[in-house]
């Protein structure tokens, strides 16, 4: 039921009698933990545990857990599976309830769960006599998230790969969480990356389907025009050998880019001298397209993502901690209504302040490799 190392405890909401007594109306949002599949229930916390329902794990921010109950109190992401008004689970579902593996945790002390950062907030801006009176933990949720994949952009380390075997259709489907990619390349015997370079002059247009006189074809049921499944253009390049230069690109003068006309610029163009092979992303469809000559090699994607996925995905790093902070204030103030404009502003500054202090911390510049990488940068080149 569980990754090995793991225990688990299901309720099935279906039935009027389970373990945790789940009634079939769809109201229960409370349920007990026993010790039967938890022995260390008595020392379990809520970070010790991951919450699935219908399989779909639930945010963090959407649950507590005090020994040894377990309560919804939100669905923020979690719409398809717990309910509006009770946030319990939707009647039918089954809920899963998993104990963390202690090699699920390694890595993880540089960073705070965005559960955490919501609770500190809670505690140290939120209250009597505070810069925010009163708010709402889903609002604090929501701006939470916000901030987390905006700072992944460019202030966190949200770099992310995957590893595949491309199959014969030279096709590779973009992660849930892809936002934009930093390298793609394909692995030698040596376990070296070579870089793969972007096809700037192919793509996979929608192919429409004509008939004999080249008018379009609709769909009898509701008028949308047919498409192939794929273009002919993809087919051609999917067909192409691997061969990325020739002589007519290197030396036809038509081919030249006419900005560097009146410079006679000859040779091949840079952009396409390598034998790597070629890649290109049809964003409209979710997948990377590649050459043929990368056919049955193994190809690495690095990628950036927006880290709203898993629990274990949605973690700040401790250097970060207090820009998140910043971030959340000053989203709430700047929606509340009857807030002073220079309290907005100052917020505003401090927000700016504490990214641009992330970013200088999490920059990870270390003197002695900076140092020997610009060692080389003083060997004397021969002309």
């Amino acid at each position: 039921m569980g990754l090995l190392g793991t225990r688990t405890q299901e309720a099935y909401y279906h039935q009027s009698q389970s373990r945790w007594s789940v009634n079939p109306n769809g109201t229960v949002a409370a349920f007990t933990l026993t010790d039967t599949y938890f022995p260390t229930l008595t020392d379990l916390i809520k970070s010790d545990i991951r919450v699935f329902v219908n399989g779909i794990e639930i945010d963090t921010v959407n649950y507590t857990f005090s020994q040894p109950t377990l309560t919804f109190t939100g669905r923020l992401g979690n719409e398809t599976v717990l309910a509006a008004s009770t946030f319990a689970p939707i009647n039918g579902a089954t809920l899963t309830v998993k104990e963390r593996a202690p090699s699920e945790n390694y890595g993880n002390y540089q960073y705070i769960s965005i559960d955490d950062i919501i609770n500190n907030f809670v505690i140290s801006y939120v209250g009597v006599d505070k810069i925010i009176n009163k708010v709402k933990r889903t609002d604090i949720a929501f701006h939470a998230q916000r901030a987390l994949a905006e700072m992944s952009y460019d202030t966190l380390r949200s770099n992310k790969s995957q590893e595949i075997e491309v199959p014969p259709s030279l096709t590779m489907i973009l992660p849930h969480d892809y936002v934009n990619y930093i390298k793609l390349s394909w692995l030698d015997n040596g376990g070296v990356e070579r870089l793969l370079l972007p096809a700037r002059k192919t793509s996979n247009p929608k192919a429409l389907l004509q008939d004999s006189n080249f008018d379009y074809l609709f769909d009898d049921t509701t008028s949308a025009l047919l498409e192939a499944k794929d273009s002919d253009t993809w087919e051609s390049f999917q067909n192409s050998s691997a061969t990325n230069t020739t002589a007519d690109e290197a030396n036809n003068g038509a081919d030249i880019d006419k900005t560097f006309f009146l410079g006679q610029r000859f040779g091949i163009n840079p952009e396409y001298a390598s034998s790597n092979g070629l890649f290109y992303i049809d964003n409209a469809r979710g997948n990377i397209h590649f050459s043929s000559n990368i056919n049955g090699k193994t190809v690495t994607l690095k990628y950036l993502s927006d880290t709203l996925g898993t629990d274990e995905e949605m973690q700040i790093h401790k250097f970060a901690e207090e820009a998140m902070y910043k971030w959340i204030a000053h989203a709430i103030l700047a929606t509340k209504t009857n807030v002073p404009e220079y309290i907005i502003a100052r917020f505003k500054k401090e927000r700016f302040a504490e990214i641009r202090k992330a970013k200088l911390r999490l920059s990870n510049l270390k003197l002695e490799e900076l140092t020997q990488i610009m060692r080389g940068k003083s060997k004397q080149l021969k002309h």
